[in-house]
């Protein structure tokens, strides 16, 4: 089989060549681009019986156009980027690589509150403006009430994280879940009671929109909310809006309705209270080797059936 990696995941060329020679022993021959260019995917795919590829959107025109692929090992957590109804006509078995970047999106969501909380983006220009005095006070995140939205791996983690700086923590979630030193509340109490609101699900009909000017409103005027799993789970105008009215305190982002980079006119953009971030909840060097490891080995399995 063509085995064909669209872009090198974060990762050297010959890092990842040096994990394929199990797949090349077995006959197949892998081709790992060195870059990252959306518009050459179906150049670079038109014959492959495999993809591997990250987040970059595949839609129906890019299968009319790749009739020969059989599986796409996607070196991401979420799918949405993918068109499922049309790999599932075509028969191409899609895997992901669920789990790689638990740690890190989580980390970074408890880096992202105590961002907000100590001012610490306005606090580093001010000191490389020579400004002088700084701004304070900050808040600490102990003893806070810590809402997850979503119980999955990530939120699990989140919330781990956040008690061992002493929050409370409450969550929603789809389904009933137990989880140790967690009370499962309802949407409205979440908004109202919590310091904090995290978020954690997967976009789909349900979660889209799932917060909007009206959960916004029941949150106490001190709160803040963190998105670290998809840009669309929160209306962005009615977001904005609740800013600059302050109805809540601050927000931090790191997914948005589109892949970064944002345009000129999102409104978040000039909102002081804010931490934006290019969407760097999965990279770090850790979750990068570990999803090379899922993707690879997805691969493996799948040519060996």
């Amino acid at each position: 089989m063509k085995i064909v990696f669209l872009e090198p995941l974060g990762l050297s060329v010959e890092k990842i060549d040096s994990q394929c020679e199990k797949l090349r022993s077995l006959g197949h021959e892998v081709i790992i681009y060195s870059d990252r260019c959306p518009e050459k995917n179906i150049e670079r795919a038109k014959d492959a019986d495999v993809v591997i590829e990250s987040n970059m959107p595949l839609r129906k025109e890019f299968f009319d156009a790749c009739p020969n692929i059989k599986m796409l090992s996607i070196a991401f957590t979420g799918l949405d980027h993918i068109d499922l109804e049309e790999c599932e006509a075509r028969g191409i078995l899609v895997k992901n690589a669920a789990g790689y970047s638990t740690e890190a999106v989580a980390e970074e969501a408890i880096c992202m509150m105590i961002g907000l909380y100590r001012h610490l983006v306005e606090n580093d220009e001010i000191t490389r403006l020579c400004a002088g005095s700084s701004l304070a006070p900050g808040r600490e995140i102990a003893n806070k009430t810590v809402g997850i939205v979503g119980l999955g791996a990530i939120g699990q983690r989140t919330a781990k994280l956040a008690q061992a700086f002493g929050c409370k923590i409450i969550a929603w979630n789809r389904t009933e879940k137990v989880v140790d030193n967690v009370t499962l509340v309802d949407k409205e109490m979440l908004f109202k009671e919590s310091d904090i609101v995290s978020l954690h699900v997967a976009l789909n009909d349900e979660t889209r929109n799932f917060v909007t000017y009206k959960e916004l409103s029941m949150m106490k005027p001190s709160a803040i909310i963190v998105n670290v799993a998809r840009g669309p789970i929160i209306n962005t105008k009615d977001l904005a809006k609740a800013l600059q009215e302050g109805l809540i305190s601050g927000a931090a982002l790191d997914v948005y309705d589109t892949e970064p980079p944002l345009e000129k006119d999102n409104l978040l953009l000039n909102r002081s209270n804010t931490i934006l971030l290019p969407h760097i909840g999965f990279a770090t060097e850790e979750a990068f080797e570990q999803r090379l490891d899922i993707v690879i080995t997805n691969v493996e399995r799948f040519v060996s059936c």
